[in-house]
């Protein structure tokens, strides 16, 4: 139900009787006043009621979780979706079986997904939102991963002296490897090249 009609003795009544059949508050709705109401005039002629028309307006988040379904579903995925609310973005995470096709290598078809789920959302808000996209903790495990690894490769810079070079990485890989080596006293970290080959390189101080 994506409209009501309503009437009411004032355009304030008729509103409040159509948000409460479509059970939203005011912010969710288009009003349009199709009728003006009118007073009984000398007690001889009845009194007309206001009406009005109330267009439920998309959720943003409804809409981009409705997104991700269908394109999961058309990859022939049935999945979940759970919200979380976080300080700075939304967490959606998706549930299911055999995810990896919806990750991809290395989280790119996640990242493809997001930056999707982020367009659609933000089309139907009048605010900035901040989605992450998750499976099977994903995010989580592949934070571990990279840990691990810009460990081992500024190691392998002390060990020979050497600048090493990763591999092309999303900026917010990026941001785990330089976040987890600022503080090592004998290795820096920068980025070089253009997106999306832009990499990380970790050397001697």
């Amino acid at each position: 139900m994506n409209k009501v009609l309503a009437s009411g003795k004032t355009v304030e009544e008729a509103v409040r009787n159509g948000l409460s059949q479509l059970g939203v508050g005011e912010d969710r709705v288009r009003v349009t006043v199709l009728e003006q109401p009118v007073k009984r005039l000398f007690g001889l002629i009845g009194a007309k009621q206001a009406r009005v028309e109330l267009e439920l307006l998309p959720d943003a988040m409804e809409e981009a979780i409705v997104f991700l379904r269908e394109v999961s579903a058309a990859m022939g995925l049935s999945v979940t979706v759970d919200r979380e609310e976080e300080e700075e973005a939304i967490r959606l995470n998706v549930k299911g079986s055999d995810l990896g096709l919806l990750i991809g290598r290395r989280g790119q078809t996640l990242d493809s997904l997001q930056y999707l789920v982020n367009i659609v959302a933000n089309r139907h808000s009048d605010r900035h939102l901040r989605i992450v996209l998750d499976a099977e903790q994903f995010r989580e495990r592949r934070r571990q991963t990279l840990e691990t690894l810009s460990e081992r490769m500024a190691s392998r810079v002390l060990k020979t002296r050497k600048e090493i070079v990763l591999e092309p990485m999303t900026a917010q890989e990026r941001k785990i490897i330089h976040a987890r080596l600022q503080n090592n006293p004998q290795v820096k970290t920068y980025s070089q090249g253009d997106e999306p080959n832009r990499r990380i390189v970790i050397a001697l101080k």
